[in-house]
């Protein structure tokens, strides 16, 4: 009973205790996605939103290109090689890219949202083993969105695409056909007489100024530019038909039992037909408790740091970040062993406490995935032993037996 009025007593005091619930945290998987739907039907458009939204890192065969060309890795010069001599780039290297991507330490702390994949280029990995290597991947997918059209819809608009020769951009039907603006500017026209009607009724009278048309750019210029226009072999309607088939033909059945195997709770379909904003809209709600930010701060002198840091960006009210058990040491330094302050020029707020870096490096590392430096049994501090005596009287023996047991290094 006393135990029972102790708790009555404190209703507003933490039941849970913060190590644990920030152990917990640390341990749980991010928010993976995988849209999947006919060539051309948005699944790139959607992912890029769902990621810039829920804070995961995209995936998408042409992005990863452009990252590893960008960040001159190994897979990236390989494929300036290739380009530069006029070829494409293969299936397989795409694949090894994606793969490598999804095993990376952003991805383990950020989750990912991925598009594209399974590829229906059959030239390194067929459907099937495509879809083994993502039943396999350490980062299971959390929910699978299945983007829905019919295929007349599709391939009418597929066919309506056209792409501007410099800047690349892709324009659909709606935005450089005459016709097809002439009409919507008809419509929207006459929803606005529409509703300016209904305003003069409620006000009964008064004076309604002319509204006039909205006109971003100069409409001659943008004419201009619409004849320069070109139609992308893929965007030819027999193209985009075939290629529409041969999705029917070669991934449906694969992909309907992998989402058969799927909790339907974590199965999502979308209208194709929709915008993407409209769709993006509806599901940004979903996992977004999984997500969270690290918000970065920098500041010149060591003494005001955590008086000035406490009190920045604050989650709440009269909240302040807190000091975290590692103090001003760089928790990337001592998980390698060594104890090295932290600079206040690469401070860092994370799930409620300060850390220090000792270098941009160390930063870096950090932001990509803090969770191996913070999981237990850090933070420990590094033990260094010296072992001496005469030769043959198992010096060796007893440091590497010492080093098997702490996980130390000889």
């Amino acid at each position: 009973m006393a135990s029972q009025e102790e708790k009555q007593s404190q209703t507003f005091t933490d039941i849970f205790d913060e190590d644990e619930a920030e152990k917990s945290f640390l341990l749980s998987k991010p928010a993976c996605l995988i849209i999947f739907g006919k060539p051309g039907s948005g699944k790139k458009t959607l992912a890029r939103k769902l990621a810039q939204r829920w804070n995961c890192i995209f995936i998408e065969a042409s992005e990863v290109i452009q990252t590893n060309i960008h960040e001159e890795t190994e897979y990236g010069l390989k494929c300036q090689e290739l380009l530069f001599k006029g070829e494409s780039i293969s299936e397989e290297l795409v694949t090894e890219m994606i793969l490598q991507k999804l095993e990376s330490p952003e991805v383990a702390h950020f989750g990912y949202v991925l598009s594209g994949f399974p590829s229906l280029s059959e030239e390194y990995m067929t459907v099937s083993q495509q879809i083994e290597k993502i039943k396999n991947l350490k980062l299971k997918p959390d929910f699978l969105i299945s983007i829905k059209c019919p295929d007349y819809d599709l391939c009418q608009r597929i066919s309506g695409q056209r792409q501007h020769p410099d800047s690349g951009q892709v324009y659909q039907r709606s935005q450089w056909d005459p016709k097809v603006t002439e009409k919507h500017k008809k419509e929207k026209n006459q929803h606005e007489e529409e509703d300016e009607e209904e305003e003069q009724e409620e006000e009964e009278g008064g004076g309604g100024g002319g509204g006039g048309e909205e006109t971003a750019e100069d409409p001659h210029k943008k004419a201009e530019s619409f004849h320069q226009l070109v139609q992308r072999p893929e965007d030819i309607l027999e193209n985009a038909e075939e290629r529409v088939g041969m999705y029917k033909d070669i991934m449906l059945h694969p992909l309907e039992e992998l989402m058969s195997e799927q909790d339907c709770q974590c199965l999502i379909e979308v209208d194709g037909n929709q915008q993407p904003d409209d769709l993006f809209e509806k599901k940004a709600c979903v996992a977004s408790d999984n997500n969270f930010i690290c918000c970065y701060c920098c500041f010149n002198k060591q003494d005001e740091l955590f008086r000035v840091l406490s009190s920045y960006n604050l989650i709440a009210p009269r909240y302040r970040w807190r000091r975290s058990r590692w103090g001003q040491a760089c928790p990337v330094a001592l998980n390698e062993g060594d104890i090295v302050m932290g600079n206040p020029d690469f401070a860092v707020s994370f799930l409620g406490k300060m850390y220090l870096l000792s270098s941009p490096e160390a930063l870096k590392t950090f932001m990509l995935n803090p969770r191996p430096y913070l999981l237990p049994p850090m933070p420990l501090p590094p033990c260094k032993v010296l072992v001496f005596g005469p030769p043959f009287s198992g010096r060796t023996t007893i440091c590497n037996l010492i080093a098997d047991k702490y996980k130390g290094e000889v």
